[in-house]
């Protein structure tokens, strides 16, 4: 029996080493170089092409290689199986330190600064009033981001699907909170999970609800915000500004003009990246459970989507 790593266009070979360091035993084999699909019973995926699973008819459990599954329930042909996600307590640790980054940054106007250098202006400005946040959604990750601006003092509102209860966060839920959480932010975090009711949510409309002159800054999932809508916004100077690390194509293609656009800051989805070492642990433990037919760790609830 054997583990399938259905992960294209990625070089793989140090999580297969840790792999194999936890699982001696196992055959490990790399799409789409699967020599006996048939013998496969564990696959771990991202990004997996649509139907790439099904020719596994032994297959018993399926592992995200991250803590996302937007890109895997996608699949029109996915196996009816356990599906399990990463949870890693170092992904939140980066995610913060990303966005207290970022933050700084505009309370800093470095965002306004750097485009200064380019035309050799001398404009000195004092800090920004970045005095509140809205967290959309608030899962792990929002919930590390929102204690974490609280504990920084900041005046902090977060929105999700359902309505939750965190220390010092007023907290909204459901399409009728959505102007409240975001009516009085300074800036906006988007950390939502991308399902069929967020793609698309941060479109025109959504964004007129925002503060004027509010900073939009998403590491959620690109698909999440409207492009157009944004550089709409951004121009009209309904926002001012937007920090992405995520996008709707992955790599940002070149002719796209958010890489042009002088209010808006590229990363490449670095804001919070798997640990190998963590992932190859837990994947490897699911691997167990799910050969003596036990429960995965971190399940994924299909019908939520996450």
């Amino acid at each position: 029996m054997s583990i399938a790593l259905v992960i294209p266009d990625r070089d793989l070979s140090r999580l297969v080493a840790a792999l194999q360091q936890h699982l001696p035993e196992a055959v490990i084999e790399q799409w789409p170089d699967i020599k006996q699909p048939e013998q496969v019973e564990f696959a771990v995926v991202w990004k997996q092409p649509a139907g790439s699973l099904r020719h596994f008819s032994a297959l018993k459990a399926i592992q995200s290689y991250g803590a996302g599954v937007d890109s895997i329930l996608r699949d029109p042909q996915l196996p009816a199986l356990p599906i399990s996600r990463i949870v890693d307590p170092m992904l939140a640790t980066a995610m913060v330190r990303y966005l207290d980054t970022v933050v700084r940054m505009y309370q800093l106007r470095l965002d306004q600064f750097a485009r200064q250098q380019q035309l050799a202006q001398w404009r000195p400005k004092g800090p920004r009033k970045l005095n509140s946040i809205a967290v959309l959604g608030l899962g792990e990750l929002g919930q590390a981001a929102a204690a974490h601006f609280v504990g920084e003092g900041f005046s902090v509102t977060g929105w999700s699907r359902t309505l939750k209860q965190l220390p010092g966060v007023q907290c909204f839920a459901g399409i009728d909170g959505f102007s409240a959480a975001v009516a009085e932010a300074d800036l906006v975090i988007c950390l939502l999970p991308l399902t069929s009711a967020t793609e698309g949510l941060l479109n025109e409309q959504q964004l007129a609800l925002f503060k004027t002159g509010a900073i939009l800054i998403n590491v959620a999932r690109g698909a999440i915000v409207d492009d157009r809508a944004l550089l709409a916004a951004l121009d009209s100077e309904q926002l001012a500004a937007a920090c992405l690390d995520v996008f709707s194509q992955e790599p940002l293609p070149a002719a796209h003009p958010f890489w042009a656009h002088p209010k808006v800051t590229v990363t490449p989805h670095i804001s919070a990246v798997t640990n190998i070492d963590t992932a190859a642990r837990q994947i490897a433990e699911n691997y167990r459970r799910s050969q003596h037919g036990q429960a995965l760790l971190h399940p994924v609830d299909v019908g939520q989507q996450y």
